[in-house]
């Protein structure tokens, strides 16, 4: 018991005595190191790249290994793309299954150590360590967990050590892959200042834009700017931008997972639609899954986003407000046709289409008012979907379709839980990003 005592006694000379210890936990090239510990035999250091549709000619790259980074293949680009600049490179259809078992892996030793563990996406978490001082130092912690990652699920991670979330993010940010990172408040100015602002997390390209034309170019002018100009700039948002650039950052680590503020669904196409109803034909397979997966999470929507985008990239997003929730996959179909076809042209190619839910609600906790001319009708059409989703939940998505539903496009994959993901799957609270 002595010897527990004087342990815990010398690890308190690690810990501040006021703050906090805060851990970020970034997996390198998750969805490719996953495949390499899966089968190292075919692709441990070999330029590999998971892609969302492989065969297509349209397929966007989800991510890469490290040794496809160094041909100058990124996320994002097309496969065309990225083959011409690496023809070596060794194509992955993504196995977001397997994805989330590894995930839900290397977060189950992240919490051995602290019960305050944030998943912000499914290859990165948060940890404050603060109380854990009886596992060792914070770095002792840090580097154990590393080494169980890649002991035990053979999978490469980078870790930040700082005092607060947003310090810690960007120290895991600075050493890749593998690295290990402590970045204090009094390291800001020497590692931090001279860098430009959108390097700093939580600022994007448009801030950044809006910000050079204030001529503030780096981080450390956005520190010395009077905060009185930042907020008549950006509004509240200036205050946070002020402190981050000094390093500071209260956001505490939440345990577990806040409920969804939307679900929804986007498929790039094999080839650019122009007809009607073969648009509509998607977005029949993107309103029915997005209607499951809702159901499945006892939640009801309100409103319904369409977002189309043209084969030059550029996007179109509407919604619509509906007078009452619903759980109802028709609904949404109904909606998301009629914001269609209000905001296409006639053949007007299309190349990306997507369903998003949003304005959730549990549905316990939702009053619903039941139609005066079908409320007989309602509680069948809620028995049947119940039925329907009951044989789909046993005997998979395509136990019981529609006829509109058959199809060879990327939407009739949704229902092929084992590869939807990314470029097709999104929750505003699991957010898939894999760097």
């Amino acid at each position: 018991m002595r010897k527990r005592g004087d342990k815990l006694e010398q690890n308190d000379r690690y810990y501040p005595a006021k703050g906090r210890v805060i851990l970020h936990l970034d997996m390198n090239a998750f969805y490719c190191s996953v495949h390499e510990a899966e089968d190292p035999h075919q692709y441990a250091g070999q330029p590999t790249a998971v892609a969302g549709s492989v065969e297509l000619r349209k397929g966007i790259i989800v991510t890469c290994s490290y040794a496809a980074r160094r041909k100058g293949v990124r996320t994002g680009m097309t496969v065309k793309q990225a083959m011409r600049l690496c023809p070596e490179l060794m194509l992955i259809r993504p196995d977001f299954e397997l994805y989330r078992q590894y995930s839900r892996g290397f977060m189950a030793i992240a919490n051995q150590y602290t019960p305050l563990v944030e998943a912000t996406s499914i290859d990165e978490c948060y940890l404050d360590i603060t109380g854990s001082k009886q596992f060792g130092s914070p770095l002792d912690i840090a580097h154990e967990i590393q080494q169980r990652i890649r002991t035990e699920w053979s999978l490469p991670c980078s870790v930040g050590v700082a005092p607060n979330k947003l310090l810690a993010k960007m120290a895991s940010d600075m050493q890749k892959p593998n690295g290990l990172t402590v970045l204090r408040i009094r390291d800001v100015p020497a590692l931090l200042w001279n860098k430009p602002c959108d390097t700093l997390f939580g600022i994007g390209r448009k801030t950044a834009d809006k910000l050079r034309k204030l001529n503030i170019m780096t981080i450390g002018q956005l520190a010395a700017t009077e905060e009185s100009l930042l907020v008549r700039q950006f509004g509240v948002y200036g205050h946070w931008m002020k402190a981050a650039a000094h390093g500071h950052d209260d956001s505490p680590v939440k345990e577990g997972r806040e409920r969804n503020k939307s679900i929804g669904h986007t498929t790039t196409l094999p080839a650019d639609l122009t007809k009607r109803e073969d648009a509509h034909r998607v977005l029949l397979n993107l309103a029915d899954q997005t209607g499951r997966r809702l159901r499945r999470q006892q939640m009801m929507a309100k409103v319904v986003q369409v977002t189309i985008r043209r084969p030059d990239m550029t996007t179109i997003q509407r919604s619509s407000t509906l007078e009452v929730p619903t759980e109802t996959a028709d609904i949404f179909y109904r909606e998301a046709c009629r914001l269609f076809d209000a905001n296409w042209i006639e053949h007007e190619p299309v190349r990306l289409l997507g369903v998003t839910l949003q304005q959730l609600s549990r549905k316990v906790d939702t009053a619903v008012q039941l139609d005066l001319f079908n409320y007989e009708e309602q509680p069948r059409k809620e028995a049947l979907t119940r039925a329907m989703d009951a044989l789909r939940d046993r005997f998979g998505e395509s136990a019981v379709l529609t006829a509109g539903m058959i199809g060879d496009d990327p939407s009739a994959l949704i229902r092929n839980k084992r590869i939807r993901g990314t470029s097709l799957q999104t929750d505003e609270h699991m957010i898939y990003s894999d760097e």
